[in-house]
């Protein structure tokens, strides 16, 4: 491959990375082309973007940005797929699902995600169970709703009540 190549490689790697906000490293040795298209498909539904890279290409893509991603570095061996995503814990749940459909592969190397570094295939159950951003903001409007709806539908059922005792004291 030219250098001029390899340049257009790693560029077109580190923005792909601008664009994500997390990122997992999966090994994909071993999985035969049926397997790979059925994986690509489970994460073309999750809104994942599944990327095969070098991993020298990759390595200086992650050297080129500020963040420091030098955690990541030992996981980058063997066949390396990028798995993107915008929710932290997407691609955790996909590879979790996927394996449980009878393929052990793929197998998690590393993953970024919220500025933490995770390593090794034992950090899939974590990563799965990490709630995404969204889930949190839903969590704490439904908390701060809770008090205010309480006090409505207590205000709601006093009148109901009151109404019935009137309603009653006026038949008499």
């Amino acid at each position: 491959m030219r250098k001029e190549d390899k340049a257009l490689i790693i560029e077109k790697i580190g923005a792909t990375l601008d664009e994500y906000t997390c990122f997992y490293l999966a090994d994909t040795t071993g999985m035969n082309a049926e397997q790979t298209s059925n994986f690509r498909r489970a994460c073309f539904k999750a809104d994942i973007k599944m990327m095969v890279v070098k991993n020298t290409l990759l390595h200086k893509a992650l050297e080129a940005k500020e963040a420091d991603y030098s955690e990541i570095y030992p996981a980058l061996a063997g066949t390396t797929a990028v798995l993107f995503s915008n929710v932290g814990n997407a691609p955790a749940k996909t590879i979790k699902a996927f394996n449980k459909t009878g393929c052990e592969l793929p197998l998690l190397k590393a993953a970024y995600v919220e500025e933490t570094v995770y390593m090794g295939a034992n950090q899939l159950d974590t990563l799965a169970s990490i709630k995404s951003k969204n889930e949190l903001i839903a969590e704490v409007v439904a908390l701060l709703q809770s008090p205010a709806k309480n006090v409505v539908s207590a205000l709601q059922s006093s009148g109901h009540k009151l109404h019935g005792i009137l309603e009653t004291l006026s038949n008499k």
